[in-house]
C-alpha cells in the first residue's frame, strides 16, 4: 500500500506516459468561517502517450465523483490511500473530473485555516511543497508534470482571494474567477483567502517600460506594524538586480507577498503569490539583524521566481539546486546591489548559514549535496543545512572557480533555453562549462556527489629572523561520522589567504593571495621570503566550504585580539572557527566563554553578537562539564547584565543584551531586576519594554518559579493575540513543576489537537535546560510513543514531536543506550530513523565536549 508516499520510479513511469495540459479547479470555501470540509471539483485535461493506466493524487476525507472521459468510475473502488486509479486511459487526449470533500488543516500543510483571536475571523492559505496540493485538489503531484491552473473560488462575503494569477475585481456573487496561470508545477500553485489587509504598489523599469503590480498582505490585527514601504524597497532592489543578472524579465503577471499566520517555514515561493511567516511583521522593536534576515528571505523567494518556478527541477534530488541558488543569489544581491543596506551580508552568511551547514555535515545523516531522493519521505526530511547552506556555500565556491560574470552568463543561457520547463543539474553545469571554459565534471563529482567536510591548515616554516622559508596549505578529509555513507574526499578549493598585521591597535589585512588548493598539500611559493605576519587566515573572504584551523602563532594573536579585525568577515570566520572547535571538543567550553567575553564588546556586527549570545548559552547548557556549568552560567549572566548596562541607550546592542540577560538571569538580584522591568518599578535608560520583551522577561520569571499561572493570564490579557497565545502556551509549559510538565506532555502527545505553532511553543517551554531533572522521566516515554505518533500525525506535526521531545537535555550514556535499543527494535521509517539518529549524535557530541571541558579544569 503506498499510503501517502510516491517513489521516484513511479513518478518517472507516470511522466513517460502523461503530458498534462490544464487544470480547472473549483473550490467552495463559503463555510470556511465554520471550518470542517469544503467541496473541491477538479477537471484536468492531459494526453497519454499510449493506452494504459495511471493514477492521480488526492488526500481527502471523501470522494463523490470520478468521471474519466465521460465514464463514471466507482469512487469507492478507485480511490484508496492517497490515489485515484485511472484505468483505461486513451492514447491521446483524456479528461478527468473529480468531485471531493477536502479538509481544512491546522498543521500548515494543504489549506491551513486559522482564526485570529483579535477579530474572530478565519484566514486561509495554502502550503503545497512538497506533496500537498493533493490535499486541496486532485493533481499529478510531481514537479515535472507542469500545466496551467485556473482557479474559481466561492468565498464568504467581504473576503479577498489571492492566487498565482492577478486578483479579479471584487465579484458581486463572491465567486472569484482567476485567469489560467502559465505552465507551472503543482507545488507552487497557491490560494490565500480571508479579510486580509492589503497595500499595493508597482515595480517600474524605466529602461524597458516594464510595470509589475506589487501587493503586500497581512491580517488587519497586524496592519499597524506593517512597514510596507521598507518591504517594497527591498523587493524593487531585488527586481532590479535579478533582472540585470539573469537577463530575463520577471516571468509572471504580478508579485504579491502575503504574511500569513502559523507558517512552518520562513516563506514559500508560490509563483506570483509568495507566502511569508507573519512573525516578519515586527510587533516590537527588533535589531537590524532581524531586518537583514527578513530581507534575505524576501530576496530568496523572489529569486525562486526564475530558479524554481520558471525553470523547475525534474525531481526532488535537485531540490538543493533550487534552494542553494536562491540562497546564494539573495545574499549576493544584498552584498552587491547598489544602495543595499546590508553590504556585509557575506559576514552574516559565514556566521549563520555556514555554521548550520558545518553542523549538518557532521551528522550521521550527512549526504552529498545532490542527495539520492528515492521517494517523498526522503525529500520531506531533506530541507536541511546541506540542501540550503552547504549547497549555497559550494555555489559561492563555484562562482569563485569560474568567475562571477561567466557564472551569470551561463545562468542567462540556462533560463532562456529551459523557460517553463524542467531540468537536471547537468543542464546548468553544461551552460556554465560553455561560458567559463572550465571542465566541471570532476568539480561536480567531488563537491556535489560526495559527503563530508575538509579541514584546511597552514604549514608555515620561518627562519630565525621571522621570514617565511616555506608555506603550504594542508588539506585533510576526516572520516565521515559513524553510519554515514561514502568515503572521505579531498576536493579542489578556490581560496584566498589573508595576511594581517597590527596597525594602530587594529588587525589590518596587508596582503591577499587567491589560489587553487587541491590534493593533500598545496605549496604557496608567493609567501616565501616575506616577514611572517601576525595572523595568517586561510579561506579569507570565505570563498570555499571548509573548516579552517589557525597555526599556533595566529591562534594566540586571534585569541588576544579577535575583536580588533577592522573588517567584520574575518572576525566572523574566526568566531566560527572557535565555535566549531568547541563543538568538536578541541576548545573547552570554559575557554570558549573566556574568548567570547574578551572580544564581544568590540564586535560591531549585531548579527554576530546575537549568534555568539546563542552559542554561548547552548555551550553552557550542553557542552560544559556538569560540575562547572553553574559557574559558567553565573559568569555569563553577570557579563550579560554588565553589557546591558553599558550599551548605548536605545541601541540594537542594548536590546540584544536585554534578551540575552533575560534568557539567563539566575540570582535573586538579577531576577528582581527582570520583575522590576516587567512591572515598571525598574528601568534601564533607553530600553523599551515592549510586548515581545515583556514575554521574554515573564518567561524567565515563570521558568525560575518567580511568576505563576496568574501572571501568565494577566500578560495574555494585555496581549490577546495569536502571538500572545503562543507565548502563554510556552510559559505554561515552562513552569518548574511536575504538574506543568505532565500537562504539556498530554497536550502534545495525547490530545493531538494543537495547531502547529502552539504545539511548537508548548514543546519549547517543556524543554528547559534547568529542568533537566524534572523532565528526565519523559525520556523513556518518548521512546514508547514516538513511532506511533510518527505514523498517526501529519509530517510537520510528527517532525516537531520527533525532534522537539527527544531527550536532548539528558546528556548521558543511558540516553545513547536507550536510543540504540529503540533504533534496533522499533523498525522506524527511514525518515524517522534519520531524525532520531541525528538527535542521538547531539548527545554523543555533548558528552565529548563535556569531557574536554572537564579536562581543562
Amino acid at each position: 500500500m503506498p499510503g501517502t508516499n510516491l517513489t521516484r520510479e513511479e513518478a518517472q513511469q507516470r511522466a513517460r506516459l502523461l503530458t498534462v495540459d490544464a487544470y480547472e479547479i473549483d473550490l467552495d470555501l463559503s463555510s470556511a468561517q465554520e471550518g470542517g470540509t469544503y467541496r473541491s471539483v477538479t477537471t484536468v485535461r492531459f494526453d497519454a502517450a499510449e493506452a494504459g493506466e495511471s493514477f492521480i493524487d488526492l488526500v481527502a476525507p471523501a470522494v463523490h465523483e470520478v468521471v474519466l472521459n465521460g465514464t463514471a468510475l466507482d469512487a469507492s473502488e478507485v480511490f484508496q490511500d492517497s490515489r485515484i486509479a485511472l484505468p483505461g486511459l486513451t492514447a491521446g487526449r483524456n479528461e478527468l473530473k473529480v468531485v471531493a470533500d477536502c479538509a481544512y488543516t491546522n498543521t500548515g500543510e494543504g489549506l491551513h485555516r486559522f482564526v485570529d483571536p483579535v477579530d474572530n475571523q478565519a484566514y486561509l492559505y495554502t502550503q503545497f511543497e512538497v506533496p500537498d496540493a493533493r490535499r486541496v485538489f486532485a493533481s499529478f503531484e510531481q514537479p515535472d508534470l507542469k500545466a496551467t491552473f485556473q482557479f474559481t473560488v466561492k468565498a464568504p462575503e467581504g473576503w479577498t482571494v489571492i492566487s498565482n494569477s492577478p486578483t479579479p475585481e471584487r465579484p458581486s456573487d463572491n465567486l472569484w474567477r482567476f485567469e489560467p496561470t502559465p505552465r507551472i508545477s503543482t507545488y507552487i500553485t497557491a490560494l490565500i483567502a480571508g479579510p486580509y489587509h492589503a497595500v499595493h504598489s508597482t515595480y517600474e523599469n524605466a529602461a524597458t517600460g516594464q510595470s509589475v503590480p506589487l501587493g503586500i498582505y497581512c491580517r488587519p490585527s497586524l496592519a499597524e506594524f506593517l512597514d510596507a514601504d521598507e518591504i517594497f524597497d527591498v523587493t524593487r532592489q531585488g527586481f532590479d538586480w535579478f533582472q540585470e543578472k539573469f537577463d530575463y524579465a520577471y516571468p509572471f503577471a504580478k508579485y504579491d507577498q502575503l504574511f500569513v499566520p502559523e507558517f512552518n517555514a520562513g516563506a514559500m515561493e508560490n509563483a506570483g503569490a509568495v507566502t511569508i511567516r507573519d512573525q516578519y511583521v515586527f510587533r516590537s522593536k527588533v535589531t537590524d539583524a532581524a531586518y537583514e534576515v527578513r530581507a534575505e528571505t524576501i530576496l530568496h523567494e523572489l529569486a525562486h521566481m526564475w530558479f524554481g518556478d520558471l525553470v523547475t527541477m525534474e525531481w526532488w534530488n535537485d531540490l538543493w539546486l533550487n534552494e542553494s541558488f536562491a540562497t546564494y543569489t539573495s545574499i549576493a544581491c544584498q552584498a552587491y546591489a547598489p544602495g543595499s543596506k546590508w553590504p556585509h551580508s557575506w559576514t552574516t552568511f559565514a556566521n549563520s548559514m555556514k555554521t548550520w551547514a558545518y553542523r549538518q555535515d557532521q551528522l550521521p545523516s550527512t549526504h552529498p549535496i545532490m542527495a539520492e531522493i528515492r521517494d517523498l519521505d526522503d525529500v520531506l526530511v531533506n530541507f536541511d543545512g546541506i540542501t540550503y547552506a552547504k549547497g549555497a556555500s559550494v555555489l559561492k565556491q563555484l562562482v569563485a572557480y569560474v568567475g562571477m560574470d561567466e557564472f551569470f552568463r551561463g545562468v542567462q543561457a540556462y533560463f532562456k533555453e529551459h523557460a517553463y520547463g524542467n531540468t537536471r543539474l547537468s543542464d546548468l553545469l553544461g551552460a556554465l562549462e560553455e561560458t567559463s571554459g572550465r571542465d566541471l565534471k570532476t568539480w561536480s563529482k567531488k563537491w556535489l556527489e560526495t559527503a563530508g567536510i575538509n579541514i584546511l591548515r597552514p604549514e608555515i616554516v620561518t627562519g630565525d629572523d621571522g621570514t617565511v622559508t616555506s608555506f603550504a596549505v594542508k588539506q585533510e578529509a576526516p572520516a565521515l561520522p559513524a553510519g554515514a555513507k561514502g568515503e572521505p574526499t579531498l576536493r579542489p578549493h578556490r581560496i584566498a589567504i589573508g595576511l594581517y598585521e597590527h596597525e594602530d591597535g587594529k588587525l589590518v589585512r596587508k596582503e591577499r593571495i587567491e589560489l587553487d588548493v587541491d590534493g593533500e598539500l598545496t605549496e604557496v611559493p608567493q609567501l616565501a621570503g616575506k616577514q611572517r605576519p601576525a595572523v595568517v587566515l586561510l579561506n579569507d573572504d570565505d570563498l570555499s566550504y571548509a573548516k579552517v584551523r589557525l597555526d599556533a602563532e595566529s591562534l594566540a594573536t586571534v585569541t588576544a585580539h579577535l575583536g580588533d579585525f577592522t573588517e567584520s568577515l574575518p572576525r566572523a570566520l574566526c568566531w566560527a572557527s572557535a565555535w566549531d572547535m568547541t563543538r568538536d571538543g578541541e576548545l573547552a567550553t570554559r575557554d570558549y566563554l573566556a574568548l567570547v567575553l574578551s572580544g564581544i564588546a568590540k564586535e560591531s556586527d549585531i548579527g554576530v553578537v546575537q549568534s555568539l549570545q546563542r552559542q554561548v548559552k547552548l555551550a553552557l547548557d550542553l557542552y560544559a562539564a556538569p560540575d562547572w556549568r553553574e559557574t559558567g552560567l553565573a559568569q555569563w549572566s553577570e557579563a550579560a547584565l554588565e553589557h546591558l548596562r553599558a550599551a548605548a541607550p536605545g541601541s540594537d546592542h542594548q536590546l540584544a543584551w536585554a534578551r540575552a540577560f533575560a534568557a539567563t538571569a539566575r540570582t535573586d538580584e538579577q531576577l528582581a531586576l527582570l520583575a522590576g522591568l516587567l512591572d515598571g518599578s525598574g528601568t534601564i535608560e533607553g530600553l523599551a519594554v515592549d510586548t515581545e520583551l515583556r514575554w521574554d522577561l515573564l518567561g524567565r520569571l515563570v521558568a525560575t518559579g518567580r511568576a505563576d499561572e496568574k501572571a501568565i493570564e494577566a500578560e495574555l490579557e494585555r496581549d490577546r493575540t495569536s502571538a500572545g497565545e503562543q507565548h502563554a502556551a510556552w510559559a505554561r509549559a515552562a513552569r518548574p513543576t511536575a504538574e506543568a510538565k505532565a500537562e504539556a506532555w498530554a497536550l502534545v502527545v495525547e490530545s493531538g489537537k494543537l495547531p502547529n505553532a502552539v504545539q511548537e511553543s508548548v514543546i519549547g517551554g517543556f524543554q528547559q535546560a534547568e529542568h533537566r531533572e524534572l523532565i528526565a522521566p519523559y525520556a523513556e516515554r518518548y521512546f514508547t510513543v514516538v513511532k506511533q505518533l510518527w505514523d498517526e500525525r501529519s509530517h510537520e506535526i510528527a517532525q516537531q514531536i520527533a525532534v522537539g521531545l527527544y531527550p536532548a537535555l539528558q546528556v548521558s550514556q543511558a540516553t545513547l543506550n536507550a536510543t540504540d535499543a529503540w533504533l534496533a527494535s522499533a523498525e522506524p521509517s527511514a525518515a524517522l530513523r534519520r531524525l532520531v539518529t541525528e538527535s542521538r549524535a547531539g548527545i554523543e557530541r555533548a558528552l565529548k565536549a563535556q569531557a574536554a571541558d572537564a579536562a581543562a579544569a
